[in-house]
């Protein structure tokens, strides 16, 4: 029995975690032994979202260096730095976004530091054709390709649900204090365009959003389809993504989307088929499209049409997960890796960041203010770190 340890970052509530689990999951019925190393701090209550998470061996890094495995994968920049402290004969990359642009341009020596992580000798898989193309175009490396599958038993449309005149209802989807996800700036450009019905599903710790109609915070992603169903359109203005999930999620409820040239989006939507589409900070257009849709009932329907045909084309997961097994056994089919070349790959990152931060932040205060602000809220009794979480994302709504 082939052991698998997947090296993850945090085990809360995201849609990067929720691809992970869905494979492991797959392979542990597939026979592996499989383990979740967890880099952050959890408890049963951090995974529960998942109903597969329970099913899974989930420790903590330190009890798994202690092991032996046939494959380590890492899932994401944090991870693949650690790669080199676990014993394995084989190790990979699952690379679900190229992280280095969740980061400002200023701080170049952190994006340097995470794009280094793509030079590392290992096996890489994917889960989109533009990262494929970005790794190896950028990094000189070649990677599988699993795109993400979706859960067809829960993710469909309503049938029960009447397409006669109504209101424009729309749902805004996405976590708040992330920049590139632009989750207050979406609900003002919502709210500018005259939608009244608007929802708001946010993994942030939030319980009241000026103007916002329904708010869902925090939720099992078996409530997810139901508030996708109970809207005609996603408005989604990310900057940055990498699968780009929540507006396939939003075709298989029946509904369509209207979203910003981000990178990927170009694998499903099309632009005027199933969804419209404005070019990235163009606000104008995007209270264009909106408005568009609320005078527009044909057009409305003709892309939530053509967005259902999308979504039953698009592979359910446990078609995705038997691609991701199938890479799984290639990749233990093929020689080991050299752990002490990793190793040293990863000193002379460190060592490169280091140097490099340490130029950038001479004469500049602010983040390291910045940082010290967020330790001392982390200390903070629950409730008032709620209020300020709350309050942080009012603000990004009204500002």
């Amino acid at each position: 029995m082939s052991e698998i340890c997947f090296l993850v970052g945090s085990v809360g509530i995201s849609g990067g975690t929720y691809v992970i689990f869905q494979h492991a999951h797959y392979l542990q019925q597939k026979g592996f032994k499989v383990t979740l190393a967890v880099q952050e701090p959890f408890s049963p209550a951090t995974y529960a979202w998942h109903p597969y998470a329970s099913n899974l061996t989930l420790i903590n890094f330190e009890a798994a260096k202690q092991g032996v495995f046939d494959l380590v994968i890492a899932t994401w920049w944090k991870t693949a730095l650690e790669l080199a402290q676990f014993k394995a004969e084989r190790y990979a990359y699952f690379v679900q976004s190229i992280e280095s642009r969740f980061y400002p341009e200023h701080e170049q020596p952190l994006r340097r530091l995470v794009d280094a992580t793509y030079q590392f000798g290992v096996a890489y898989v994917t889960e989109v054709d533009w990262i494929r193309q970005h790794l190896l175009d950028h990094h000189g490396q070649h990677s599988a390709v699993v795109r993400n599958g979706i859960r067809k038993d829960l993710y469909h449309a309503d049938a029960s649900r009447s397409d006669r005149q109504q209101e424009l209802s729309v749902v805004v989807e996405g976590p708040f204090r992330v920049k590139f996800k632009n989750v207050g700036r979406t609900i003002q450009l919502v709210k500018k365009a005259g939608v009244r019905d608007i929802t708001l599903l946010t993994s942030s710790p939030v319980s009241w959003i000026p103007g916002v109609h329904s708010l869902h915070s925090r939720v099992p992603i078996t409530s997810v389809p139901g508030i996708y169903q109970s809207c005609d359109v996603l408005v989604k203005l990310s900057s940055v993504e990498g699968m780009f999930g929540p507006p396939l999620e939003m075709f298989h409820c029946g509904g369509t989307a209207v979203v910003y040239d981000v990178s990927g989006y170009d694998e499903y939507i099309r632009h005027e088929s199933n969804a419209l589409v404005a070019a990235m900070g163009d606000e104008d257009a995007v209270v264009a499209h909106i408005r568009r849709l609320m005078r527009d009932r044909d057009l409305l329907l003709e892309l939530r049409a053509n967005a259902v045909l999308t979504a039953q084309a698009w592979p359910s997961w446990e078609q995705s997960s038997e691609q991701f097994h199938a890479w799984t056994v290639a990749t233990l089919n093929q020689p080991g890796h050299d752990r002490a070349a990793i190793e040293v790959l990863t000193a002379a990152t460190w060592r490169d960041y280091v140097r490099d931060e340490e130029l950038r932040l001479q004469g500049v205060p602010k983040p390291l203010l910045r940082h010290r602000i967020a330790g001392l809220v982390r200390r903070l009794p629950a409730p008032a770190v709620k209020f300020i979480e709350n309050s942080t994302a009012v603000y990004e709504v009204l500002r």
